[in-house]
């Protein structure tokens, strides 16, 4: 057999070549060729705009009031989501209960704040002296304007509000988490509490960080409604500085910039956070990972145990 021979047999065998042609999607060419241009067009009409006092804007972004109003926001958002994640928790909890006091009073507090318009709730808080002249416990009482500035009505306000939606964010998550887990922790001698310490909120943590990384961004945006109120938060700071000056717009721009600023780092450690809590990845993964495979055991030992034979 000579060479050229081997070599067709050798082809043969292998079978024919075949040449893959890319799909080629000219249709998805074209519209990102226009988004972008609309997209170019824009930013120019923008920079180039001759209303808009840009070297204004430069100034104003790092001005102290804009800086102090850009904290004030911080600190509701953190505040604020922190007062409603651990409210969240304990009405998700008291909802899931079997004891229907516990459950009525957690079905009246989430249809109640979700159901009235947080700006109307920032409003009734801040005004709460013309319900009660004073506040206080027993004979020791305070004049409520002292104690119910505008960072604690809009606190309050926001709070109180949040902790409604991340009820329902935070029942969400423990029902999504496979109930024959609290089982084989039932039976392995685990108290409730441990099993939703240590067994399902870990779990449920998956499920709750997306929607409450969303919750957090809209937080941050929605404490522009505290400026009806006066507390002076950035958007606030932004009117008082254009109401003197009349550079509305670029006033408008800077704190637009600050609340994008913000929002990127939020949605950055939200990203770090779903790694965290994934059982995936990182090592602390691998061990949640592996208690949660043992469980997953117990608990089909535990199906298999209590399924029917089929026998009489």
């Amino acid at each position: 057999m000579d060479v050229d021979t081997a070599e067709r047999a050798k082809a043969n065998a292998v079978g024919p070549q075949v040449h893959i042609i890319n799909l080629r999607h000219r249709g998805r060419s074209v519209v990102a060729i226009v988004a972008l241009l609309l997209v170019v067009a824009l930013g120019y009409s923008l920079l180039a705009n001759p209303n808009i006092n840009w070297d204004a804007v430069g100034y104003y972004f790092t001005e102290e009031s804009i800086l102090r109003g850009a904290l004030m926001t911080i600190q509701l958002t953190v505040l604020a989501m922190l007062v409603g994640l651990v409210l969240g928790l304990i009405f998700a909890i008291m909802r899931m209960s079997e004891n229907p006091v516990l459950n009525g009073i957690a079905n009246a507090y989430i249809w109640f704040f979700r159901g009235t318009p947080q700006l109307v709730q920032l409003i009734f808080w801040f005004n709460l002296a013309f319900l009660f002249p004073r506040i206080g416990i027993g004979s020791y009482t305070v004049d409520t304007n002292t104690v119910m500035t505008p960072f604690v009505a809009a606190l309050i306000g926001l709070s109180l509000n949040e902790g409604a939606y991340m009820a329902e964010i935070v029942r969400a998550g423990i029902l999504g988490v496979d109930p024959g887990q609290r089982q084989a922790a039932t039976a392995m001698g685990m108290t409730p509490t441990q099993i939703m310490l240590r067994i399902t909120l870990p779990q449920a943590m998956r499920l709750i960080i997306p929607p409450t990384g969303n919750q957090a961004i809209a937080m941050l945006k929605v404490t522009s409604l505290v400026s009806v109120i006066s507390a002076r938060e950035l958007l606030t700071s932004a009117q008082i500085i254009y109401a003197k000056n009349f550079l509305i717009i670029e006033l408008l721009i800077v704190a637009s910039f600050w609340y994008l600023i913000i929002t990127t780092v939020a949605t950055v450690g939200q990203h770090y956070l779903e790694k965290w809590f994934d059982p995936e990845s990182g090592r602390n993964g691998r061990g949640r990972s592996a208690k949660r495979s043992r469980l997953t055991q117990i608990s089909r030992g535990l199906k298999k145990s209590t399924a029917p034979t089929g026998k009489a």
